[in-house]
């Protein structure tokens, strides 16, 4: 019983792991403006928070299996009723699952501050009665005429 438990704890733990390093590289690309990789990082992303649910499911309809509650109390029970092997990798799970959450928090704020700088420049653009492109398309520079500076 204690080793299918602690075998599918330490499957969510890589799993909660390999989402961690993507919220990093999430943050990094959001510091260092490299939005191309938003994308993929999105996708990744996704994929391994269906993979996290899902595990959290087959835990909990094992932890109701065998006689324990599901959730954060049926885990910390049924860790408890395995031995302090279990508990230490439910304890390492519970510590990475957290970090996450807060490192997938903070990596929203960044993004919803890029995305209301964004907002706010357009507002003042159009506020300001400019426009960010010409009739031809071509991006307009300041309060010009929508000619580059090189350009002479």
């Amino acid at each position: 019983m204690s080793s299918a438990l602690l075998k599918h704890l330490n499957q969510e733990r890589v799993v909660v792991e390999s989402f961690l390093d993507v919220l990093d590289s999430e943050a990094e690309a959001l510091i260092k403006s490299r939005f191309e990789e938003l994308p993929h990082i999105t996708e990744r992303k996704a994929q391994l928070a269906e993979r996290i649910t899902a595990l959290e499911q087959e835990r909990e309809q094992w932890q109701r299996a065998v006689g324990f509650g599901s959730g954060r109390a049926g885990g910390d029970a049924a860790a408890a009723a395995g031995g302090s092997e279990l508990q230490q990798i439910w304890l390492e799970l519970l510590t990475r699952a957290a970090q996450a959450r807060d490192n997938n928090h903070r990596n929203g704020i960044m993004i919803h501050t890029h995305l209301d700088f964004v907002r706010r420049s357009i507002n003042f653009l159009r506020a300001h009665g400019q426009s960010l492109y010409g009739a031809d398309g071509q991006h307009k520079v300041g309060l010009g005429n929508g000619h580059s500076l090189a350009s002479g």
